[in-house]
């Protein structure tokens, strides 16, 4: 039985922590303001950090007792805009239970407006630590970290959606075009089933190296990246593009919340079916959305993870400053998927 430092473990699921974090260029797309992506990327890095100042660090959870850690569940809400060239307070807070297998905390990113402390982000997530299968055996994990172990990946009480039943469909295109491109969204048996008398838009895309960790599995950040890209191809297949309301009115998509829960495994070269369903507009002014992924594995579809997530638009006053704005017909239509 391999051990860990005395009281990291104490540390891990008890004491707060605060790192100081900077805001990533890569993300600053829209003028000078932070997407939700790498917004949830600081989220990330904080929990990350938290790990580290307890002296478990995750370089050293999966080299010396072959753990990875692996967030599952992410649910955050953005209050105010981040900026580039910004830093944070992340404040980590656990908030594990005693019976719990999975490691909660909540994450709050803060930082200063008008010469005040402000809650810009809030936070929750959930992570286990995934024993390796695939280097070597990882052997029995240290007595005290054991009940948050698992050998699959899942998200603790998360909703699958129930895929429908593959038998009868035509799978040719599917076992002919595996790891043959980087996807599609035009005809596949798979996604017209998954589509079919929904205000939905499929996707196929082959899982690249670059999207894994730990040697073999889709990661939630690779996720997040999934969900803004399926976000960007809906919008230019209504006819409604990011650039096309960029150039004709300066709108642009703006997520105050999102949410991603991983139910299962996608390895490394699957074929990744993403989903995305609007469910509700609200007002003219917000829409909800679901996003649901599936590999086909043994001849079933398998759901490896769902999320959901909201947006508004914002219009560009100038270089420093937005509003948001009301929908109008033709952007409310292309939403609800209407003619």
């Amino acid at each position: 039985m391999t051990t860990v430092a005395e009281g990291a473990v104490k540390r891990l699921l008890t004491s707060e922590t605060t790192a100081s974090l900077r805001t990533r260029y890569e993300g600053s797309n829209i003028c000078t303001w932070i997407g939700f992506k790498h917004i949830n990327y600081l989220v990330e890095e904080a929990i990350l950090c938290h790990f580290a100042d307890a002296d478990l660090p995750a370089r050293a959870l999966y080299a010396e007792h072959g753990l990875g850690v692996d967030i599952v569940d992410l649910d955050t809400r953005i209050l105010h805009a981040l900026y580039m060239d910004e830093t944070v307070q992340a404040r980590v807070v656990p908030t594990a239970g005693d019976d719990d297998t999975f490691i909660s905390f909540t994450v709050s990113l803060h930082a200063d407006r008008d010469g005040a402390d402000t809650k810009v982000v809030g936070a929750n997530a959930k992570v286990v630590l995934r024993s390796d299968s695939y280097v070597e055996a990882a052997g029995e994990p240290p007595a005290e970290l054991a009940r948050f172990v698992t050998d699959r990946l899942s998200t603790p009480g998360a909703a699958a959606p129930e895929p429908p039943e593959l038998t009868g469909a035509d799978l040719t295109a599917v076992t002919t075009s595996l790891s043959a491109g980087r996807g599609t969204s035009g005809p596949d048996p798979v996604l017209d089933l998954l589509t079919s008398g929904k205000n939905a838009f499929g996707w196929k895309w082959r899982i690249p190296y670059p999207y894994c960790h730990f040697s073999e599995r889709l990661q939630m950040s690779s996720y997040l990246r999934q969900m803004e890209e399926v976000v960007d191809l809906f919008l230019a297949d209504r006819g409604i593009s990011v650039k096309t309301l960029l150039d004709e009115r300066r709108w642009i998509p703006a997520c105050p919340h999102s949410r991603i829960q991983i139910l299962d495994e996608a390895l490394m070269e699957e074929d990744l079916y993403t989903v995305y369903t609007v469910e509700n507009v609200f007002k003219d002014f917000t829409y909800t959305s679901r996003m649901d992924c599936y590999v086909v594995r043994d001849g079933r579809l398998v759901p490896t993870a769902t999320g959901k997530v909201t947006h508004g638009y914002a219009l560009i006053e100038n270089r420093r400053d937005w509003n948001l704005i009301n929908f109008d017909e033709r952007v409310s239509k292309a939403l609800r998927g209407e003619s």
